[in-house]
């Protein structure tokens, strides 16, 4: 075994070595690698109807910063969530029929469409037993996935590809991503973690925000604030337009006219990775640092010294990355950012946790002003969406192995729009030119002679 390992070994490092491609070619050739523009905008490959994300002015060339505005369907997310907030009611079920149908619903079709989300969360019958607690994931995302893949055996007409089919299909994955999530973390805290196991039944007449918190708690109870402050996270996260990894994975499989359960298991795979899905963990983790290493949380300096560290790639991950701060759109400020700074500052107080929202709050002012004097740049930063959400999960008790699940429970309503719109829209296989630069050519030579 461990001549094998070595063995392993050695041929990853010849891999590495024989795989490099000299960054020069890319410089050479054009390449848009991340399809990504010289100014880190991204390449046009597509148009949407769905989610509409604006971070900056470009005039004669020059990047003009401006406070960012998110739109679902065209209808700005501030104002979007300040409706169903001066309501008093839940938000998520509201956003993901607009994005789906492209259209607000009125209070007939909002009920009748909450409505039918709570009736299809139960699981068919045997999922649970056999699909999720018999195979326990360490991670949460590929049970999730696999959750979603075994969904096509359960399915009654998985291949058909009709719009109003589809649709069905996409309904169904919206009510029970917050199952599969929520019971995906319960096996794994019983099978992983030896904790006791808790199946509860999810209520029709729950949002999913209530949902999501009675299945993961082991006394299905909450406050409302708690449950607003969900609902607001899963509003926020749903969409985010065509460009996004995950969103653009549902659109490069949904071309290859595959079903809807391999479109969106190809999604969650995407969100799972660090660079997507897992920023709002990198934050937290930051943060912990940065409450033990600095003893007075108010003092300005003591606190800039630190992220002055942090930059320099002294501390911390040695990553030289201030976690949350900055977008690849947003310029002066995340419109997701602002919204939920509003509202955590309302749980903070309830939770007693106003110290901690202070330092948050302190890192976010701070943090520009220390970029700019140790990179030496201009660039306009401000605290994203991500910057806030750990803080959140973290006073809802949620555990770090439901951060980017919970993301997924949000996203998959702009999922299902997406593979609509590639479905009504596409009509080709997405597939962009890769160019050989091997240089020279090989002759097959017989085994006998290979040394």
């Amino acid at each position: 075994m461990k001549k094998y390992q070595l063995e392993l070994k050695e041929s990853a490092e010849e891999m590495k070595t024989k795989g490099a491609i000299d960054p020069e070619y890319y410089k050479k050739f054009d390449v848009k690698r991340g399809l990504r523009n010289e100014d880190g905008s991204g390449v046009l490959v597509g148009l949407t109807k769905i989610g509409d994300v604006h971070g900056y002015i470009l005039d004669e060339g020059e990047t003009v910063p401006v406070d960012g505005r998110l739109r679902y369907r065209g209808i700005d997310i501030k104002e979007l969530v300040r409706g169903f907030q001066s309501e008093n009611r839940f938000g998520f079920e509201e956003t993901a029929y607009l994005l789906l149908m492209g259209r607000l619903p009125d209070k007939d079709e909002l009920e009748s469409f909450s409505r039918m989300l709570g009736e299809k969360r139960d699981l068919p019958e045997g999922f649970t037993e056999k699909m999720i607690l018999e195979a326990p994931s360490n991670n949460i995302m590929n049970k999730l996935a696999r959750s979603v893949l075994v969904a096509y055996s359960y399915d009654e007409n998985p291949e058909d590809y009709s719009i109003g089919n589809v649709l069905r299909q996409l309904i169904d994955l919206i009510a029970r991503f917050p199952v599969f999530v929520s019971y995906g973390l319960q096996a794994k805290q019983h099978y992983h973690g030896n904790k006791s196991l808790y199946i509860h039944t999810p209520l029709p007449e729950d949002s999913t925000a209530e949902c999501v918190l009675k299945l993961t708690r082991p006394d299905s109870s909450y406050t409302r604030l708690e449950a607003e402050l969900l609902d607001l996270m899963l509003v926020l996260h749903a969409e985010h337009g065509g460009g996004n990894n995950s969103a653009f994975s549902v659109h490069v499989v949904s071309s290859a006219d595959t079903d809807t359960f391999s479109a969106i298991a190809a999604a969650v795979g995407s969100l799972k990775g660090t660079k997507h899905g897992g920023a709002n963990i990198k934050v937290k983790n930051m943060m912990d640092d940065i409450s033990r290493n600095v003893s007075d949380w108010k003092d300005d300096d003591e606190v800039a010294a630190y992220l002055e560290k942090i930059l320099n790639k002294e501390v911390f991950d040695q990553a030289g990355l201030i976690y949350g701060m900055g977008h690849a759109v947003y310029t002066l400020s995340d419109p997701r950012a602002v919204l939920l700074s509003e509202k955590v500052k309302e749980l903070a107080e309830e939770k007693g946790w106003k110290d901690e929202f202070a330092l948050y709050k302190k890192v976010a002012e701070l943090s520009p002003k220390i970029f700019k004097k140790v990179k030496g740049s201009d660039k306009t930063i401000a605290p994203n969406v991500d910057f806030y959400s750990g803080f959140v999960y973290r006073m809802l008790g949620i555990p770090e192995d439901l951060y980017t699940p919970l993301f997924a429970v949000a996203r998959i309503a702009g999922w299902s729009a997406h593979r609509i719109e590639e479905m009504i829209n596409g009509g080709r296989i997405i597939r962009p030119a890769y160019k050989h630069i091997r240089e020279e050519e090989l002759s097959y030579i017989p085994i006998k002679e290979r040394k």
